[in-house]
């Protein structure tokens, strides 16, 4: 039996212990007809994760996260075989006691995008984000309705109403300067956000972190995690593209945007990116860099302008 997190304090001490969660997992794998199949925990995670044999992965979610869990199980069972990219398949998921959810499903083959890009020529750079923007295309295209009212936001202008009252704050904390907090609500002000766009499908995490590739490096083999997944704008996935995937560089940003088959307007992705669930704007500067001239409107051509 998994111990109960009701807290993040409890998850902060629970998560990372490894004999209690281990014990855990094995009960849960063994009602799951995989009892003795040897269990590897992946390093990377906010939950934990774990290789099931070689063709298994177990995911555990505490109370805390219970409705992640509902939405990963939901799309994984959803998406399967509909994407040009392989993505897990859903085996099972449920509850597992004290609140705990499970998830298990397939296990993607290959070496994950983050581990090899910088040994990937530039061509097989390009081919990769070219993958990531049809990936993108097919996904977006999708018929979300069946998802409808599984998956956030629902209202997506309140959303952005809720998301807006906090983008201040929100920076503050994480230790953005004054000189760039000051600049947040008139550059929100001077962008155009739909109220009302079509909704479509959203990973919201696309990163080179959540992607594999074929041991060769030249094709996409896998995307997975879709624990964050949202029904909204579409250019409201191309944040973290931008971020993680390109990295500010406009040649590739132009390439995969081309795949993709539509251009954003970078003001418009770095509004979201001042208003995404996860936003952390220091962070990415230190990541990427900023512009000389220390305005937003640099930044965003900076971060998210294409070739």
């Amino acid at each position: 039996m998994l111990p109960a997190v009701v807290s993040d304090e409890d998850g902060d001490a629970v998560v990372p212990d490894e004999a209690v969660l281990r014990v855990g997992a094995e009960g849960i794998c063994g009602r799951l007809g995989l009892g003795g199949v040897p269990l590897v925990r992946f390093e990377a995670g906010s939950v934990p994760v774990y290789a099931v044999g070689e063709g298994h992965v177990l995911k555990l979610f505490p109370a805390t996260s219970a409705e992640d869990a509902v939405t990963e199980g939901r799309v994984l069972g959803y998406l399967q075989g509909r994407l040009p990219v392989p993505t897990p398949r859903l085996y099972a998921c449920g509850p597992c006691g004290n609140g705990w959810q499970y998830v298990l499903m397939s296990r993607l083959r290959g070496d994950g995008l983050a581990e090899v890009w910088e040994r990937l020529p530039q061509a097989g750079r390009e081919g990769i984000v070219t993958e990531v923007g049809e990936a993108l295309a097919a996904l977006h295209a999708l018929d979300a309705t069946p998802l409808d009212g599984l998956l956030g936001p629902g209202d997506w202008g309140a959303f952005l109403d809720r998301q807006r009252g906090g983008a201040v704050a929100r920076q503050r904390e994480r230790g953005l300067g004054e000189g760039w907090l000051e600049q947040i609500p008139e550059f929100l002000d001077s962008v155009a956000l739909p109220r009302d766009p079509a909704r479509v499908l959203l990973h919201t995490e696309v990163m080179r972190e959540h992607l594999l590739v074929e041991p060769d490096g030249r094709r996409l083999s896998g995307l997975f995690d879709f624990e964050p997944a949202m029904i909204g704008d579409p250019a409201y996935d191309f944040v973290a593209v931008g971020l993680f995937v390109t990295r500010g560089d406009p040649r590739l940003m132009g390439r995969l945007s081309a795949a993709y088959g539509r251009r954003f307007d970078p003001e418009l992705l770095l509004a979201y990116t001042l208003l995404h669930v996860y936003s952390n704007l220091p962070w990415y500067m230190r990541e990427l860099g900023t512009p000389a001239d220390g305005t937003l409107a640099s930044l965003a051509r900076a971060w998210f302008g294409t070739q």
